[in-house]
């Protein structure tokens, strides 16, 4: 059985699907990895690299008609559709939503489509669940840029000359994101706050040591997955009134919150930007999914009233090589999942709760 992956555009993912570790067990479980020239030679792993571990390599059409299974970040586009195999598995983190009409082009084909964006947060699932892994290394390289735009140290500093306080950060959002910028901005130095809707957060966010930002009469907005609800204007409201006067004297945040397949929501308005500090620096994770604060533009650093707002696309791009290895070990543990080792073939079981929410077509 064939495993293959092609480039990805490299303008908008630099992120790969295999790497030359991740090969090796696969062709130690008994498949056969093929991947496109050049593969990931844009994050320095030539193709010496991965035939070293016994993969073969080939042109991107031969790569698409040969693989039973092709793993990718995104769907290919339309123009690879036509050399796709047919009766195939595609695995990858496909936005459904906004890919409806290209995932049916794919119907005449036969192609088993898998979007693991869609696990279900249970324990099985931790090992494939590419939301955390990613989301992991967003929260860290969030606050990493966002101090080296800072205009001011980080962690306190008592010298001859006097002192320099610590930094003020706010987490948005303590999800795995918001948990690791907590964590990290920790290490560095900064004090650190935090407010999400779900109250099984502040415990988490304690244990890191921040400290946990409460709205009056607040409950606990998680659904059983383990994301966050949508908030009553209620809610909003009292929220609303807590991050004003706490972001007066903030110096940096960090904005994660989401809600799977919605728009995020606006949690720092164009009031609360004016009365910050200037030379406040806001991150905001939530850029593509509409942004958590106000005046956010994808790819773009924008300036209001002396705050440097920063709308990331793809974060991930900055960390290549990291989120890579971690996307790879995902995929490689579902691939598992779906892989019957003494029969070598694929059981696509929809009575796996795991197969059956990731399953598309």
């Amino acid at each position: 059985m064939i495993i293959g992956s092609i480039s990805e555009n490299k303008e908008i993912e630099k992120r790969i699907s295999i790497t030359p570790d991740i090969a090796k067990k696969y062709i130690s479980n008994g498949f056969e990895i093929l991947i496109e020239e050049g593969f990931a030679s844009h994050i320095n792993i030539s193709d010496t690299e991965f035939t070293k571990e016994g993969c073969k390599i080939d042109k991107k059409e031969n790569v698409l008609s040969k693989s039973d299974i092709l793993l990718q970040l995104n769907l290919p586009d339309d123009s690879n559709f036509q050399n796709l195999k047919e009766g195939s598995i595609l695995i990858g983190n496909f936005n459904s939503s906004n890919n409806h009409e290209k995932i049916n082009k794919l119907n005449p084909k036969k192609i088993s489509i898998f979007s693991l964006g869609l696990l279900p947060r249970i324990t099985r699932a931790q090992s494939m669940d590419i939301l955390s892994s990613q989301a992991n290394l967003a929260g860290y390289k969030a606050v990493v840029d966002s101090f080296a735009i800072f205009k001011k140290a980080i962690p306190m500093m008592m010298t001859a000359a006097g002192t320099i306080s610590a930094a003020k950060v706010l987490v948005v959002g303590a999800g795995v994101a918001g948990l690791q910028a907590i964590a990290t901005a920790k290490r560095m130095g900064a004090i650190v706050f935090a407010t999400d809707v779900r109250m099984a957060s502040k415990e988490q966010v304690e244990s890191l040591g921040g400290k946990f930002l409460v709205v009056e009469g607040s409950e606990n907005l998680e659904t059983e997955g383990g994301y966050a609800k949508e908030t009553s204007e209620d809610f909003k409201k009292k929220q609303q009134d807590l991050l004003a006067e706490t972001l007066k004297k903030i110096d940096i945040v960090i904005c994660t919150a989401l809600i799977p397949g919605k728009k995020a929501p606006q949690i720092i308005n164009e009031n609360m930007i004016k009365n910050m500090q200037p030379g406040s620096v806001i991150y905001d994770l939530a850029a593509t999914q509409g942004g958590n604060a106000a005046y956010t533009e994808v790819d773009k650093i924008v300036e209001k009233n002396g705050v440097t707002i920063i709308g990331e696309k793809n974060i991930l791009n900055k960390l290549p090589i990291s989120s890579s290895s971690l996307y790879s070990k995902n995929l490689f543990n579902f691939v598992l999942n779906l892989y019957d080792i003494k029969t070598k073939k694929i059981n696509i079981n929809i009575e796996d709760e795991i197969i059956d929410k990731t399953l598309l077509k």
